[in-house]
């Protein structure tokens, strides 16, 4: 008798870790991995829909001014008046790009 209800618990043991393992495995897709696949898409499509004469940053910190997309990945980047790099559109930084344009429309309208 006492080995049954030996066995009743240890089997309700194994049920409430594998819930929650997969409590835990739930969470960390949450929070972990569902926002970061969502950034990379964001950045994918921005590096995908540049076209000449957006301000954008490189992840290195290199400003300019996209000049031409080129078919290859890259862009030609005008970071002054008659210098241009070749840079690869996956250095693009998207989080940096909209700060600066953020910025820049703040001092624009207060001006």
């Amino acid at each position: 008798m006492t080995s049954l209800l030996l066995q009743a618990a240890g089997g309700s043991a194994a049920t409430m870790q594998l819930v929650l393992l997969g409590g835990m495995i739930l969470v960390f897709w949450l929070f972990m991995i569902r926002p970061q696949a969502k950034k990379a898409k964001m950045a994918k499509q921005f590096q995908e829909n540049m076209q000449k004469g957006d301000k954008i940053v490189t992840i290195a910190g290199i400003h300019g001014v996209v000049n031409k997309v080129n078919e290859d990945g890259t862009i030609l980047l005008e970071t002054s008046p008659g210098s241009y790099i070749k840079v690869e559109k996956s250095a693009i930084s998207l989080e940096w790009t909209q700060n600066v344009n953020k910025n820049a429309a703040a001092v624009a309208e207060k001006k």
